[in-house]
């Protein structure tokens, strides 16, 4: 009987300090406090897993759109790049996948620690008598990119399905070479931009830089559309149908069509707005004001920014061209916008590289 009494005493005292809801409460929080803290290791593993393999997948499109820049490239060129593509981006597509998954489960745990703070407060109140402290606030839902990121990039790879389902044997390869390698230009471009925006380049310098890329597409898009030659999206992406109405803008004006801007052609838009009057023609210096912007934002440019075409800005133009490594043609064309958002994407990973120390230099 006494046995029975020791051991019926402990089991009540142990079911005595199990039933404590405060303790149990406390206990809670813990727990899902190592769950918040787990969950966020996750999420930037996820995170920079998703920004290698999408940086990877970005310059396999960069070598992609070298194919397509060569001078004579033949259908089987284009097919074959096509097909390397397939791997690295399945491995962005779903390092991306990831990233969502662990910022999905990063703000259900933090959910979950807000319950159980909610519950301690409760417990200590009720055991107190005193009022439960204010509740904790709600955790925010905070996407890893905009939607209108990833919907850009959703549109630019149908884009690309589409001009290389278009490639036939019979295909004139050349004659079509700007509006493909505008194609390839545009997803490359929208990765980059999503690259960006998931916090891949924080580097205060590229993001500025990018955005000053980015503002001169959308400045030429604006004018166009004002002009009556664009239709599409005013997104910031030289794509397929920023090519197009370029292009319908040079042979109204009896200009060499090549899709690309020169001198010739911002002077040939700039005309068009001011015949248009009003806001059109006060807005008609933007697109050229924007190309200053951005070569004096990397060093290629000490003039005035007043949206006024001169030859030394078609220097500039050609000196920056020759530094991306790309045809120093004066003009501002696809592949020039794309060649400077591959820099962009350079300029974080060199800011961030350690110095070498004194002693480690050569000598």
């Amino acid at each position: 009987m006494v046995i029975a009494g020791t051991v019926a005493a402990a089991v009540l005292a142990g079911c005595a300090g199990e039933a404590d809801p405060v303790e149990r409460a406390n206990a809670q929080v813990s727990a899902k406090e190592k769950a918040v803290a787990d969950a966020q290791t996750e999420l930037t593993a996820a995170s920079s897993a998703f920004c290698g393999a999408s940086k990877d997948y970005i310059e396999a499109l960069d070598r992609y759109g070298d194919v397509l820049n060569d001078t004579a490239p033949t259908v089987g060129d284009v097919r074959d790049a096509g097909a390397d593509l397939a791997e690295p981006r399945k491995d962005a597509v779903d390092s991306a996948e990831a990233a969502v998954a662990a910022n999905q489960a990063l703000q259900q745990a933090q959910q979950e620690l807000v319950d159980a703070q909610i519950a301690l407060a409760e417990a200590e109140a009720g055991s107190t008598g005193t009022p439960a402290a204010p509740a904790p606030a709600e955790p925010s839902s905070t996407p890893l990119a905009t939607t209108a990121s990833v919907e850009r990039v959703e549109q630019a790879e149908s884009e690309l399905a589409a001009a290389e389902a278009s490639v036939t044997d019979d295909t004139p390869l050349k004659d079509a070479a700007e509006q493909f390698n505008s194609a390839a230009v545009a997803l490359e471009v929208a990765w980059l931009a999503l690259f960006a925006d998931a916090g891949c380049l924080t580097d205060e310098q590229a993001v500025e830089a990018q955005a000053a890329v980015r503002a001169y597409t959308s400045a030429l898009q604006q004018d166009l559309v004002a002009a009556g030659y664009y239709t599409g999206d005013v997104d910031g992406v030289y794509g397929p149908l920023t090519v197009q109405a370029v292009e319908d803008l040079q042979e109204a004006a009896g200009l060499p069509v090549t899709g690309t801007v020169d001198k010739a052609t911002a002077e040939a838009l700039q005309a068009t707005l001011t015949e248009l009057g009003g806001a059109a023609a006060q807005e008609s210096v933007a697109t050229t004001a924007a190309i200053q912007q951005t070569l004096k934002l990397v060093g290629f440019w000490d003039g005035p920014v007043d949206g006024v075409w001169t030859p030394e800005l078609t220097s500039a133009v050609q000196a920056f061209q020759t530094e991306l490594g790309v045809e120093p043609t004066g003009t501002v064309d696809a592949a020039t916008i794309a060649a400077f958002e591959q820099a962009i994407s350079g300029l974080q990973e060199a800011a961030s590289a350690p110095t070498p120390s004194p002693s480690s230099s050569d000598g």
